[in-house]
């Protein structure tokens, strides 16, 4: 079989002998109930009701609203919030003035928007809606209100725009996520408009075997996320959106945002969780985009390419990491270790966030070969335990002459071409 993975403004070539081929693992097709507009105007009509948001409708919940903050993804998430905007705003325009609108670009521990990413977020209503968007800086203390600890002892620090406002919508897409289970909901305020100290005790628990993707019950990351919407005493609405495999608005919910959460999740789990036979010799993960922006990003779909992948094989992650290796944190712990498990052990006494990072690449790299075909440099990849090769073609010979030498003449091969959020799952699992 010949395959087309794009790869900035390329297509990668990469042809497999079908014997060896195992499965293209991508997400289900979902059939949606029309337009983007017409998905999100369904949900808005259908809304869940529960303890954060008891509102029959969207014009109810915003009734009587003088100030309202709508929390929208940075542009490392493929969210359609141009489109869930322009279905929202209409309706709390007609409650409140766009002045006492707030959009708050939820960075979590990210680096600010640039202007360009802004443009991307906000689409056609840029110039309209740029001078009401601000973005959250999770160091900047003069944003933070501390709140209290979680049952897990993480300190609670949330931005003040929350305890400002008399009304909260909050937007973001759910997908499968490597250690918080699943993206979106909760996900808006832990880590997205959190204090830099909450987002780092939140993630160092992480480093627990039961912090992995799909996981929800008993995972101490979503623990702490759910212990903290317990200091949001303003009522909230949610828009939720589960995207297919070609970035497109599958499904979508609304109304509270743990219910509203719950219901994304069970599409999510259609849409993203994958069959495949067996795990394979060779597994091809391709970052997309905008998943491939840095490597902090892509190591999602080297844990999830990990998943369909045998001990001892090679993974081959397709990521042009544009803008670099993203918070150096993990990076530089990594290039200070000798190997991947003096990396864990360093990690175990000592943690810092990005470290959960560090722990997950270095799992992965005590149990398989990393290879690279991104615009990274060869001393950079080295110093994280990942091979770089030139093309896709070399990378792929490089890993069948692995298996060579291991004896396996015609390994066989599993491809994800979506590998930040497809969720492989075989018998021998």
């Amino acid at each position: 079989m010949k395959l087309e993975i794009p790869y900035l403004s390329e297509r990668l070539s990469l042809e497999i002998p079908d014997e060896q081929l195992l499965a293209v693992a991508e997400p289900n097709p979902f059939e949606c109930a029309g337009s983007v507009t017409d998905t999100l105007n369904l949900a808005l009509s259908q809304p869940c009701v529960g303890t954060m948001c008891d509102a029959l409708s969207l014009d109810e919940f915003l009734n009587g609203a003088s100030r309202i903050l709508i929390i929208i993804n940075d542009a490392t998430r493929p969210t359609p919030t141009s489109a869930m905007l322009s279905a929202l705003l209409p309706v709390c325009e007609r409650y409140v003035a766009l002045h006492d609108i707030i959009l708050l670009v939820a960075t979590g521990a990210h680096r600010a928007p640039t202007e360009a990413e802004y443009e991307q977020i906000l689409g056609p209503m840029y110039r309209q809606l740029r001078p009401h968007c601000t973005y959250h800086d999770s160091r900047d203390p003069a944003q933070l209100a501390t709140l209290g600890t979680t049952r897990n002892g993480t300190p609670i620090t949330l931005n003040k725009h929350v305890f400002e406002v008399d009304r909260i919508i909050v937007t973001g897409s759910v997908e499968p996520h490597y250690f918080a289970g699943f993206t979106g909901g909760r996900k808006a305020f832990l880590p997205g408009i959190a204090g830099f100290s909450t987002i780092e005790a939140n993630h160092r628990q992480a480093l627990s075997p039961r912090a992995r993707s799909l996981a929800l019950e008993g995972n101490p990351v979503h623990e702490d996320m759910m212990d903290a919407l317990r200091y949001i005493d303003v009522p909230v609405f949610a828009l939720m959106t589960v995207l297919d495999k070609e970035q497109k608005v599958a499904a979508a919910t609304s109304g509270d945002l743990v219910a509203s959460f719950s219901q994304a999740v069970a599409y999510a789990r259609r849409i993203f969780c994958v069959s495949i036979p067996a795990r394979a010799d060779i597994v091809v993960s391709v970052a997309k985009f905008p998943m491939d922006i840095d490597l902090y990003q892509s190591q999602k779909a080297i844990d999830n390419g990990a998943l369909a992948l045998k001990d001892g094989g090679t993974l081959i992650l397709v990521s042009s990491c544009r803008d670099g290796i993203g918070d150096t944190t993990y990076a530089r712990l990594l290039a200070q270790a000798d190997s991947p498990s003096d990396a864990l052990a360093r990690i175990r006494k000592e943690y810092l966030l990005g470290f959960h990072k560090a722990a997950k690449m270095a799992e992965v790299a005590q149990r398989a070969t990393i290879v690279a075909v991104s615009e990274l440099s060869d001393e950079v990849l080295s110093s994280m335990f990942i091979e770089k090769q030139k093309t896709l073609d070399d990378a792929f010979r490089f890993a069948k002459a692995l298996a060579d030498r291991q004896g396996i003449a015609r390994p066989t091969v599993i491809v994800l071409p979506d590998g930040c959020v497809t969720i492989p799952t075989s018998p021998d699992a």
